[in-house]
C-alpha cells in the first residue's frame, strides 16, 4: 500500500519550473529514498509534498487523502502523524534538548506536563541521547544534534518521517550510526520513512527503494540493485562514483 503517492506534480519558485511531470510512491513500512545529484529537485518535492511550498498542478496523497486540497486545519491534522528531520536540525540555540523535543506536544497535544517529560525521556532514549536532556544544541556535537531532532521529529509518534539529507556534515562512522539508527527505528516502531539524500553509502545501507531524480524529473524508480544494472549512465556512474568518493 502506497503512503505517499505524488502524480504528474509540476513545481518551482516564481517562473523559475523545478519539477516537471513527478510521478512517485512510496510504500508503507518501507524506506524510500529520493536522490540524484545537486539541484535535481530532491528537497523542492519534499516541500511540495509537505505544503512547505505551493504546487503549481498535479496531485499529493498522503495516507490516501489528497493534501492539495486540504484547508489548513485538515492539513495541520494530518501532519500529526507526520514527522520532519529537516537537514541542519532545525534546533532552536536559545533553549535545551527537552524543551525543542518538548514543542510538538506542547503545540499538539493537552498532555500534563509530567506526562510530557516522561515521553521526551522515551523518545531520547530511542536515539541514546539521554545523557543530553538538559544541554543545550551548541553543546552537541553534528551527529547529537541530528539525533536531538530526530527525536523531536517522533515526538508525536508520526506513521511516517521524512529525513532531508540525514547524513549532511557528518563524518563516516556517525553517519553510518545515523543511517543505522532510522533503520532500527523503522523496524521497531514500524514507521514508513522517506529520505531525501545524494549520499550513496548512506542509500545502499537503508533504502528498500530508490526515486532517482534528474533536470526536474524522475529517471529511474526501483531496488538499489537495479539501479546499479540498469544500463542507465547516470545513475550506474552515481553509485560507481559515490562509492568511489567514499
Amino acid at each position: 500500500m502506497s503512503i505517499v503517492s505524488v502524480t504528474h506534480l509540476e513545481a518551482g519558485y516564481e517562473d523559475t519550473p523545478v519539477l516537471r511531470d513527478v510521478s512517485m510512491t512510496a510504500e508503507e513500512g518501507a524506506i524510500t529514498a529520493v536522490l540524484g545529484t545537486s539541484g535535481c529537485g530532491k528537497s523542492t518535492l519534499l516541500k511540495n509534498i509537505i505544503r512547505l511550498n505551493d504546487a503549481w498542478s498535479g496531485s499529493v496523497r498522503m495516507f490516501d487523502e489528497e493534501v492539495m486540497v486540504m484547508d489548513e486545519p485538515e492539513f495541520n491534522q494530518l501532519l500529526k502523524r507526520v514527522g520532519v528531520l529537516f537537514q541542519n536540525g532545525a534546533l532552536l540555540n536559545s533553549i535545551t534538548i527537552a524543551e525543542n523535543v518538548a514543542i510538538p506536544l506542547e503545540q499538539h497535544t493537552r498532555l500534563p506536563a509530567p506526562v510530557r517529560d516522561h515521553l521526551i525521556r522515551i523518545k531520547l532514549a530511542l536515539v541514546e541521547l539521554e545523557e543530553a536532556i538538559d544541554k543545550l544544541p551548541s553543546e552537541l556535537s553534528g551527529g547529537m544534534r541530528k539525533r536531538a531532532a530526530l527525536a523531536r521529529a517522533m515526538a508525536l509518534d508520526p506513521d511516517l518521517l521524512f529525513c532531508d539529507e540525514p547524513s549532511a556534515g557528518l563524518d563516516p562512522v556517525t553517519a553510518a550510526g545515523l543511517d543505522n539508527l532510522i533503520c532500527r527505528l523503522r523496524d521497531q516502531l514500524g514507521m514508513s520513512v522517506i529520505v531525501i539524500t545524494h549520499h550513496v553509502p548512506s542509500i545502499i545501507r537503508t533504502a528498500d527503494k530508490i526515486v532517482y531524480l534528474s533536470d526536474g524529473g524522475v529517471l529511474f524508480s526501483g531496488t538499489v540493485k537495479e539501479a546499479r544494472s540498469s544500463g542507465i549512465e547516470q545513475i550506474e556512474r552515481f553509485f560507481r562514483e559515490g562509492v568511489k568518493d567514499y
